[in-house]
Protein backbone atom coordinates (compact mmCIF):
# COMPACT_ATOMS: atom_id res chain seq x y z
CA UNK A 1 0.00 0.00 0.00
CA UNK A 2 1.34 3.47 -0.82
CA UNK A 3 2.14 5.33 2.36
CA UNK A 4 1.54 8.92 3.34
CA UNK A 5 4.99 9.92 4.49
CA UNK A 6 5.61 9.37 8.19
CA UNK A 7 1.90 8.78 8.76
CA UNK A 8 2.27 5.30 7.25
CA UNK A 9 -1.50 5.00 6.93
CA UNK A 10 -4.37 6.09 4.75
CA UNK A 11 -5.84 9.52 5.34
CA UNK A 12 -9.40 9.37 6.67
CA UNK A 13 -11.95 11.20 4.50
CA UNK A 14 -15.44 12.54 5.16
CA UNK A 15 -17.76 13.52 2.33
CA UNK A 16 -20.42 16.22 2.56
CA UNK A 17 -22.94 15.95 -0.26
CA UNK A 18 -22.87 13.21 -2.86
CA UNK A 19 -26.16 11.59 -1.93
CA UNK A 20 -28.52 9.85 -4.30
CA UNK A 21 -28.80 11.76 -7.59
CA UNK A 22 -25.45 13.50 -7.18
CA UNK A 23 -22.80 13.58 -9.91
CA UNK A 24 -19.83 15.37 -8.44
CA UNK A 25 -19.94 13.66 -5.05
CA UNK A 26 -19.29 10.29 -6.65
CA UNK A 27 -16.43 11.83 -8.63
CA UNK A 28 -14.83 13.15 -5.44
CA UNK A 29 -15.19 9.79 -3.73
CA UNK A 30 -13.65 7.94 -6.68
CA UNK A 31 -10.77 10.36 -7.21
CA UNK A 32 -9.94 10.56 -3.53
CA UNK A 33 -9.18 6.84 -3.22
CA UNK A 34 -7.68 6.24 -6.67
CA UNK A 35 -4.10 6.15 -5.36
CA UNK A 36 -5.01 4.15 -2.24
CA UNK A 37 -3.85 6.98 -0.01
CA UNK A 38 -7.23 7.70 1.58
CA UNK A 39 -10.35 5.89 2.77
CA UNK A 40 -13.87 7.29 2.88
CA UNK A 41 -14.96 6.57 6.45
CA UNK A 42 -17.67 9.14 7.23
CA UNK A 43 -20.19 11.36 5.54
CA UNK A 44 -23.15 13.71 5.70
CA UNK A 45 -24.39 12.93 2.23
CA UNK A 46 -27.53 15.08 1.99
CA UNK A 47 -29.23 18.06 3.60
CA UNK A 48 -32.11 15.66 4.22
CA UNK A 49 -31.08 13.55 7.24
CA UNK A 50 -33.03 10.47 6.12
CA UNK A 51 -31.61 10.61 2.60
CA UNK A 52 -28.14 11.24 4.04
CA UNK A 53 -28.24 8.07 6.08
CA UNK A 54 -29.88 6.06 3.29
CA UNK A 55 -27.09 7.05 0.87
CA UNK A 56 -24.29 5.85 3.14
CA UNK A 57 -24.41 2.25 1.97
CA UNK A 58 -23.68 3.44 -1.59
CA UNK A 59 -20.24 4.46 -0.33
CA UNK A 60 -19.74 1.65 2.22
CA UNK A 61 -19.81 4.22 5.01
CA UNK A 62 -20.57 2.49 8.32
CA UNK A 63 -23.95 3.29 9.81
CA UNK A 64 -22.36 4.74 12.93
CA UNK A 65 -20.55 7.36 10.84
CA UNK A 66 -23.39 8.18 8.47
CA UNK A 67 -24.46 11.53 9.83
CA UNK A 68 -27.68 13.45 9.37
CA UNK A 69 -25.91 16.81 9.01
CA UNK A 70 -22.42 18.16 8.53
CA UNK A 71 -22.56 19.85 11.95
CA UNK A 72 -23.34 16.55 13.65
CA UNK A 73 -20.48 15.00 11.73
CA UNK A 74 -17.93 17.66 12.69
CA UNK A 75 -18.98 17.63 16.35
CA UNK A 76 -18.88 13.85 16.63
CA UNK A 77 -15.67 13.39 14.67
CA UNK A 78 -13.93 16.07 16.72
CA UNK A 79 -14.73 14.14 19.87
CA UNK A 80 -13.18 10.90 18.61
CA UNK A 81 -9.61 9.88 19.53
CA UNK A 82 -6.97 11.26 17.18
CA UNK A 83 -6.26 7.84 15.71
CA UNK A 84 -9.91 7.44 14.67
CA UNK A 85 -11.23 10.84 13.65
CA UNK A 86 -11.25 12.07 10.05
CA UNK A 87 -8.32 13.99 8.57
CA UNK A 88 -10.15 15.97 5.90
CA UNK A 89 -13.57 16.91 4.57
CA UNK A 90 -14.58 16.97 0.91
CA UNK A 91 -17.38 19.43 0.14
CA UNK A 92 -19.52 18.39 -2.84
CA UNK A 93 -22.72 20.35 -2.33
CA UNK A 94 -24.51 23.20 -4.17
CA UNK A 95 -22.65 26.53 -4.20
CA UNK A 96 -24.69 28.33 -1.54
CA UNK A 97 -23.65 25.82 1.15
CA UNK A 98 -19.90 25.68 0.48
CA UNK A 99 -18.93 28.54 2.79
CA UNK A 100 -20.65 27.43 5.97
CA UNK A 101 -19.48 23.83 5.60
CA UNK A 102 -15.88 24.65 4.67
CA UNK A 103 -15.55 27.34 7.34
CA UNK A 104 -16.86 25.02 10.04
CA UNK A 105 -14.50 22.25 8.95
CA UNK A 106 -11.47 24.55 8.96
CA UNK A 107 -12.39 25.94 12.38
CA UNK A 108 -12.68 22.36 13.64
CA UNK A 109 -9.12 21.75 12.45
CA UNK A 110 -9.88 19.50 9.48
CA UNK A 111 -8.30 19.88 6.05
CA UNK A 112 -10.75 20.72 3.26
CA UNK A 113 -11.12 19.88 -0.42
CA UNK A 114 -13.98 21.99 -1.76
CA UNK A 115 -15.84 21.99 -5.03
CA UNK A 116 -15.89 25.19 -7.10
CA UNK A 117 -16.95 27.95 -7.20
CA UNK A 118 -15.63 28.16 -3.66
CA UNK A 119 -18.45 30.20 -2.12
CA UNK A 120 -21.70 31.97 -2.94
CA UNK A 121 -20.15 35.43 -3.23
CA UNK A 122 -16.87 37.31 -2.94
CA UNK A 123 -17.39 38.42 0.66
CA UNK A 124 -17.69 34.82 1.79
CA UNK A 125 -14.59 33.86 -0.22
CA UNK A 126 -12.49 36.60 1.36
CA UNK A 127 -13.65 35.62 4.84
CA UNK A 128 -12.93 31.95 4.19
CA UNK A 129 -9.41 32.84 3.02
CA UNK A 130 -8.82 34.70 6.29
CA UNK A 131 -10.04 31.70 8.29
CA UNK A 132 -7.72 29.38 6.37
CA UNK A 133 -4.77 31.76 6.83
CA UNK A 134 -5.33 31.72 10.60
CA UNK A 135 -5.34 27.93 10.69
CA UNK A 136 -2.90 25.14 10.00
CA UNK A 137 -5.14 23.33 7.52
CA UNK A 138 -4.65 22.58 3.85
CA UNK A 139 -7.44 23.93 1.65
CA UNK A 140 -7.71 22.67 -1.92
CA UNK A 141 -10.24 23.64 -4.57
CA UNK A 142 -11.36 21.13 -7.18
CA UNK A 143 -10.47 22.98 -10.36
CA UNK A 144 -9.80 19.47 -11.54
CA UNK A 145 -8.71 20.34 -15.09
CA UNK A 146 -5.43 21.58 -13.63
CA UNK A 147 -4.64 17.95 -12.86
CA UNK A 148 -4.30 16.73 -16.45
CA UNK A 149 -0.70 15.72 -17.26
CA UNK A 150 -0.47 17.82 -20.42
CA UNK A 151 -1.90 20.87 -18.62
CA UNK A 152 0.91 20.56 -16.11
CA UNK A 153 3.35 19.89 -18.94
CA UNK A 154 2.21 23.11 -20.63
CA UNK A 155 2.42 25.08 -17.40
CA UNK A 156 6.06 24.17 -16.85
CA UNK A 157 6.88 24.85 -20.51
CA UNK A 158 5.30 28.31 -20.34
CA UNK A 159 6.74 29.29 -16.97
CA UNK A 160 10.22 28.21 -18.10
CA UNK A 161 9.97 30.46 -21.17
CA UNK A 162 9.67 27.85 -23.94
CA UNK A 163 6.86 29.81 -25.59
CA UNK A 164 8.48 33.19 -24.99
CA UNK A 165 6.40 36.09 -23.72
CA UNK A 166 2.71 35.22 -23.66
CA UNK A 167 0.61 37.52 -25.86
CA UNK A 168 -2.83 35.90 -25.98
CA UNK A 169 -5.02 33.32 -24.24
CA UNK A 170 -8.25 32.00 -25.79
CA UNK A 171 -10.09 29.80 -23.31
CA UNK A 172 -13.54 28.34 -23.92
CA UNK A 173 -15.96 25.95 -22.27
CA UNK A 174 -18.85 24.96 -24.51
CA UNK A 175 -21.80 22.78 -23.50
CA UNK A 176 -25.32 22.26 -24.84
CA UNK A 177 -27.23 20.47 -22.07
CA UNK A 178 -29.28 23.54 -21.07
CA UNK A 179 -30.49 24.35 -24.59
CA UNK A 180 -34.02 23.74 -23.26
CA UNK A 181 -35.53 24.59 -19.88
CA UNK A 182 -34.37 21.34 -18.31
CA UNK A 183 -34.80 22.92 -14.89
CA UNK A 184 -38.58 22.93 -15.39
CA UNK A 185 -38.57 19.13 -15.18
CA UNK A 186 -36.95 19.40 -11.74
CA UNK A 187 -33.78 17.72 -13.01
CA UNK A 188 -31.50 17.99 -9.96
CA UNK A 189 -28.35 19.32 -11.63
CA UNK A 190 -30.22 21.87 -13.75
CA UNK A 191 -32.52 22.98 -10.94
CA UNK A 192 -29.87 24.30 -8.58
CA UNK A 193 -27.48 25.57 -11.25
CA UNK A 194 -30.13 27.88 -12.70
CA UNK A 195 -31.41 29.07 -9.31
CA UNK A 196 -29.74 32.32 -8.18
CA UNK A 197 -30.52 31.54 -4.55
CA UNK A 198 -28.37 28.40 -4.76
CA UNK A 199 -25.96 29.01 -7.64
CA UNK A 200 -25.05 32.66 -7.03
CA UNK A 201 -24.93 35.72 -9.24
CA UNK A 202 -23.96 33.85 -12.42
CA UNK A 203 -25.17 30.69 -14.11
CA UNK A 204 -23.07 29.48 -17.02
CA UNK A 205 -20.23 31.85 -16.14
CA UNK A 206 -20.17 30.76 -12.51
CA UNK A 207 -20.43 27.07 -13.36
CA UNK A 208 -18.00 26.61 -16.26
CA UNK A 209 -16.41 29.92 -17.33
CA UNK A 210 -14.63 29.88 -13.97
CA UNK A 211 -12.89 26.68 -15.12
CA UNK A 212 -11.86 28.27 -18.43
CA UNK A 213 -10.51 31.39 -16.71
CA UNK A 214 -8.70 29.39 -14.03
CA UNK A 215 -7.07 27.16 -16.64
CA UNK A 216 -5.51 30.15 -18.40
CA UNK A 217 -4.27 31.61 -15.13
CA UNK A 218 -2.86 28.26 -13.99
CA UNK A 219 -1.05 27.49 -17.23
CA UNK A 220 0.47 30.93 -17.83
CA UNK A 221 0.81 32.54 -14.42
CA UNK A 222 -0.17 35.87 -15.97
CA UNK A 223 -1.74 38.34 -13.57
CA UNK A 224 -5.03 39.91 -14.74
CA UNK A 225 -5.58 43.64 -14.90
CA UNK A 226 -9.11 44.36 -16.18
CA UNK A 227 -12.14 42.68 -17.72
CA UNK A 228 -15.02 43.52 -20.05
CA UNK A 229 -17.88 41.03 -20.18
CA UNK A 230 -21.24 40.41 -21.84
CA UNK A 231 -23.58 37.78 -20.39
CA UNK A 232 -26.77 36.60 -22.06
CA UNK A 233 -29.76 34.45 -21.17
CA UNK A 234 -31.08 32.94 -24.38
CA UNK A 235 -33.70 30.61 -22.89
CA UNK A 236 -36.65 32.86 -22.06
CA UNK A 237 -37.59 32.79 -18.40
CA UNK A 238 -34.29 31.40 -17.19
CA UNK A 239 -33.04 33.46 -14.27
CA UNK A 240 -29.29 33.21 -14.88
CA UNK A 241 -26.98 33.50 -17.89
CA UNK A 242 -26.54 30.54 -20.21
CA UNK A 243 -23.97 32.16 -22.52
CA UNK A 244 -21.26 34.76 -22.17
CA UNK A 245 -17.96 36.10 -23.42
CA UNK A 246 -15.31 38.22 -21.76
CA UNK A 247 -12.11 40.00 -22.74
CA UNK A 248 -9.30 40.06 -20.18
CA UNK A 249 -6.36 42.46 -20.18
CA UNK A 250 -3.31 41.06 -18.38
CA UNK A 251 -0.67 43.08 -16.59
CA UNK A 252 2.06 42.13 -19.10
CA UNK A 253 -0.05 43.53 -21.97
CA UNK A 254 -1.46 40.19 -23.13
CA UNK A 255 -5.11 39.81 -24.10
CA UNK A 256 -7.36 36.93 -23.18
CA UNK A 257 -10.86 35.81 -24.08
CA UNK A 258 -13.17 33.58 -22.08
CA UNK A 259 -16.28 32.19 -23.78
CA UNK A 260 -18.74 29.84 -22.12
CA UNK A 261 -21.99 28.34 -23.35
CA UNK A 262 -24.55 25.87 -22.10
CA UNK A 263 -26.89 26.24 -25.08
CA UNK A 264 -24.73 25.07 -28.03
CA UNK A 265 -26.36 22.05 -29.70
CA UNK A 266 -24.38 18.84 -29.53
CA UNK A 267 -21.57 20.18 -27.35
CA UNK A 268 -20.73 18.19 -24.26
CA UNK A 269 -17.82 19.29 -22.06
CA UNK A 270 -15.64 21.05 -24.61
CA UNK A 271 -13.12 22.94 -22.55
CA UNK A 272 -10.31 24.04 -24.84
CA UNK A 273 -7.51 26.57 -24.66
CA UNK A 274 -5.04 28.18 -27.07
CA UNK A 275 -2.05 30.17 -25.86
CA UNK A 276 0.13 32.35 -28.10
CA UNK A 277 3.68 33.28 -27.17
CA UNK A 278 6.44 35.07 -29.04
CA UNK A 279 8.33 31.79 -29.55
CA UNK A 280 5.44 29.40 -30.08
CA UNK A 281 1.78 28.58 -29.51
CA UNK A 282 -0.02 25.62 -27.97
CA UNK A 283 -3.50 24.13 -27.99
CA UNK A 284 -5.12 21.65 -25.59
CA UNK A 285 -8.63 20.21 -25.50
CA UNK A 286 -10.20 18.49 -22.50
CA UNK A 287 -12.22 16.09 -24.65
CA UNK A 288 -8.94 14.85 -26.16
CA UNK A 289 -6.74 15.36 -23.12
CA UNK A 290 -3.85 13.08 -24.00
CA UNK A 291 -2.68 15.24 -26.91
CA UNK A 292 -1.40 18.80 -27.06
CA UNK A 293 -0.39 20.67 -30.22
CA UNK A 294 2.61 23.01 -30.22
CA UNK A 295 3.21 25.23 -33.24
CA UNK A 296 6.14 27.38 -34.32
CA UNK A 297 6.33 29.29 -37.61
CA UNK A 298 8.46 27.54 -40.22
CA UNK A 299 8.50 24.24 -38.32
CA UNK A 300 6.27 21.16 -38.48
CA UNK A 301 3.48 21.14 -35.93
CA UNK A 302 4.33 19.04 -32.90
CA UNK A 303 1.80 16.72 -31.25
CA UNK A 304 2.73 16.05 -27.65
CA UNK A 305 1.19 12.84 -26.33
CA UNK A 306 0.90 11.94 -22.69
CA UNK A 307 3.94 9.69 -22.30
CA UNK A 308 5.62 9.40 -18.90
CA UNK A 309 8.62 7.75 -20.56
CA UNK A 310 8.98 10.33 -23.32
CA UNK A 311 12.12 12.44 -23.22
CA UNK A 312 10.02 15.46 -24.25
CA UNK A 313 7.95 15.30 -21.07
CA UNK A 314 9.03 17.62 -18.28
CA UNK A 315 8.98 16.75 -14.59
CA UNK A 316 5.52 18.23 -13.93
CA UNK A 317 3.89 16.42 -16.82
CA UNK A 318 5.59 13.13 -16.07
CA UNK A 319 4.69 13.24 -12.37
CA UNK A 320 1.00 13.61 -13.22
CA UNK A 321 0.91 10.38 -15.27
CA UNK A 322 -0.17 6.98 -13.96
CA UNK A 323 -0.30 4.83 -17.11
CA UNK A 324 2.08 4.12 -19.99
CA UNK A 325 1.48 6.01 -23.24
CA UNK A 326 -1.43 4.87 -25.35
CA UNK A 327 -3.62 4.02 -22.35
CA UNK A 328 -5.86 7.09 -22.01
CA UNK A 329 -5.89 8.97 -18.74
CA UNK A 330 -8.75 11.37 -18.26
CA UNK A 331 -11.24 12.96 -15.89
CA UNK A 332 -10.95 10.77 -12.79
CA UNK A 333 -7.16 10.68 -12.94
CA UNK A 334 -6.93 14.47 -13.31
CA UNK A 335 -9.28 14.92 -10.37
CA UNK A 336 -7.16 12.47 -8.39
CA UNK A 337 -4.03 14.51 -9.13
CA UNK A 338 -5.58 17.46 -7.29
CA UNK A 339 -6.26 15.15 -4.34
CA UNK A 340 -2.76 13.67 -4.50
CA UNK A 341 -1.09 17.07 -4.36
CA UNK A 342 -3.31 18.07 -1.45
CA UNK A 343 -2.43 14.83 0.36
CA UNK A 344 1.27 15.59 0.01
CA UNK A 345 0.64 18.96 1.68
CA UNK A 346 -1.49 17.41 4.43
CA UNK A 347 1.24 14.92 5.27
CA UNK A 348 3.93 17.61 5.22
CA UNK A 349 1.83 19.70 7.59
CA UNK A 350 1.39 16.75 9.94
CA UNK A 351 5.19 16.43 10.01
CA UNK A 352 5.52 20.05 11.10
CA UNK A 353 6.82 21.37 7.80
CA UNK A 354 6.15 24.99 6.91
CA UNK A 355 4.53 25.23 3.48
CA UNK A 356 3.84 27.97 0.95
CA UNK A 357 0.05 27.78 0.75
CA UNK A 358 -0.28 30.37 -2.02
CA UNK A 359 1.95 28.99 -4.78
CA UNK A 360 0.80 25.36 -4.87
CA UNK A 361 0.41 22.65 -7.50
CA UNK A 362 -3.17 22.14 -6.39
CA UNK A 363 -5.72 24.99 -6.72
CA UNK A 364 -6.03 26.67 -3.33
CA UNK A 365 -8.17 29.08 -1.34
CA UNK A 366 -6.64 32.07 -3.13
CA UNK A 367 -7.68 30.63 -6.48
CA UNK A 368 -11.13 30.39 -4.96
CA UNK A 369 -11.12 34.07 -4.08
CA UNK A 370 -9.96 34.91 -7.59
CA UNK A 371 -12.75 32.83 -9.06
CA UNK A 372 -15.39 34.64 -7.05
CA UNK A 373 -13.91 38.03 -7.99
CA UNK A 374 -13.99 36.95 -11.64
CA UNK A 375 -17.69 36.10 -11.34
CA UNK A 376 -18.52 39.33 -9.53
CA UNK A 377 -16.70 41.53 -12.03
CA UNK A 378 -18.16 39.70 -15.04
CA UNK A 379 -21.72 40.15 -13.77
CA UNK A 380 -21.15 43.81 -12.94
CA UNK A 381 -19.41 44.54 -16.25
CA UNK A 382 -22.27 42.95 -18.15
CA UNK A 383 -24.79 45.06 -16.24
CA UNK A 384 -22.80 48.11 -17.39
CA UNK A 385 -22.87 47.01 -21.05
CA UNK A 386 -19.36 45.60 -21.04
CA UNK A 387 -17.65 48.33 -19.02
CA UNK A 388 -13.99 47.69 -18.22
CA UNK A 389 -13.58 46.82 -14.54
CA UNK A 390 -10.53 45.91 -12.44
CA UNK A 391 -9.78 42.17 -12.23
CA UNK A 392 -6.65 41.96 -10.11
CA UNK A 393 -7.48 40.86 -6.58
CA UNK A 394 -4.87 41.25 -3.79
CA UNK A 395 -5.22 37.55 -3.00
CA UNK A 396 -4.29 36.48 -6.54
CA UNK A 397 -1.85 33.63 -6.95
CA UNK A 398 1.43 35.12 -8.21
Amino acid sequence: MPTNGSLNRKLRMALVGGGQGSFIGRVHATAAVLDNRAALVAGALSSNPERAKASASDYDIPEARAYGSYREMLDTESSLPADQRIDFVSVATPNHTHFEIAKAAVEAGFHVICDKPMTFDLGQAEELARVVENSNVIFALSHNYTGYPLVRQAREMILSGELGEINAIRSNYIQGWLRTRLEDSDQKQAAWRTDPSRSGAAGCFGDIATHAYNLGRYMTGLLPDAISCHLKTFEAGRRLDDYGTAIVRFQNGALGTVTASQISHGRENDLFIEIDGTLGSLQWRQENPNEMIVRRNGQPHQIYTRDPNGSFMNESGRAACRLPSGHPEAFFEAFANVYRAAYDAMVATSEGQSLDRRDTVYPNVYDGVEGMFFIQQCVESSKQDGAWLPLHHPAARK
